[in-house]
């Protein structure tokens, strides 16, 4: 069994501020953040206990992989990535919203459709449309930051309202959203995938906007396999789906769903193994290219190593 990072606990020259996300480390400089994807994986809202080996290479590596096949679109933070589990970039400073564009009615649009409603972070939906039908044109609906608890829907209209991002600026990260989910949609075509919906961060960098954070991958993004779409639709089946959702399946079908008194299912060598596999199957299908793994002989060495490196140590 390969060896998985859970965490990290460095201390690196000149670092002035740590930060751990669900799955990320995030080590923060004067002008630098340089990011761990480590190899936890959450669900419901809780990290699981155990790590899947490789999950961390997997996503930093899908994420890279967009990032650079969209730089012509829209500059992104990213400076340097010296370890396939390490990105480091531009420090910035984030608006406080995510660009989320739908181009289905799929997911948190669809529940808020079939609730009687037609209206979804102030832009109209039409009538007569059915759970993953594709949109008449590709909708934007921002959701704010929380700093704490589930972020919520927002207009356009209420975020200039509210000053939480500037007219000028807000107008820009609309056209690269666009922009960006129209690369996305090419790249997943021709992988015979369909990027259904997805989000985008941006921040701020001096007075210069740039693209940050992850994209395009299977825990920000949501795809169904081509190949049976139009079918499924109009059966009414759900669509085969690429993402992490045989997770969210699996501890299901064992008993749990983040709610109180319910245990994690026992994570054994042989679940761990499968999820890994189904990790690294994610990234071929989704980026077109092998997957190569890295050495997770002494992990933690090999990443602090290329980080003390970068910094010139």
């Amino acid at each position: 069994m390969s060896q998985a990072i859970k965490e990290t606990h460095f201390n690196f020259p000149g670092q002035v501020g740590f930060y751990k996300g669900k799955v990320r480390d995030v080590y923060m400089f004067d002008q630098e953040l340089v990011v761990v994807a480590s190899d936890r994986i959450s669900a419901f809202d809780v990290v699981l206990p155990k790590a899947i080996p490789f999950k961390g290479q997997v996503l930093n590596q899908i994420a890279a992989n967009f990032l650079k096949a969209t730089a012509d679109i829209v500059p992104n933070w990213v400076t340097s990535i010296p370890d396939p589990n390490v990105t480091i970039g531009k420090k910035c400073e984030p608006f406080k919203v995510e660009m989320v564009i739908r181009g289905y009615l799929a997911g948190h649009a669809a529940r808020e459709y079939k609730a009687g409603r037609r209206m979804v972070c102030g832009v109209p939906l039409p009538e007569g449309l059915k759970e993953n039908d594709r949109l008449p044109e590709p909708i934007i609906t921002p959701t704010t930051k929380a700093a704490e608890g589930h972020d919520e829907d927002i207009s356009r209209e209420d975020i200039l309202a509210q000053g939480i991002v500037s007219e000028a600026d807000y107008v820009i990260l609309e056209k690269y959203t666009r922009a960006l989910f129209k690369r996305g949609q090419e790249m997943a075509h021709e992988k015979g995938l369909i990027l259904v919906d997805t989000k985008y961060e941006f921040g701020k960098f001096g007075d210069q906007i740039l693209l940050i954070d992850e994209i395009h991958t299977p825990d920000s993004s949501r795809y169904f396999y081509a190949d049976g779409y139009e079918v499924n639709l109009e059966q009414g089946l759900p669509q085969k789906q690429l993402s992490k959702e045989f997770v969210r399946q699996w501890l299901i079908s064992n008993g749990f769903q983040g709610k109180e008194g319910q245990r994690v299912p026992e994570m054994t060598d042989e679940i761990l193994e499968s999820i890994s596999d189904r990790y690294i199957e994610l990234f071929e299908k989704i980026t077109g290219q092998a997957f190569v793994k890295a050495d997770t002989g002494q992990i933690e060495n090999r990443i602090e190593k290329a980080i003390l490196a970068h910094l010139g140590q």
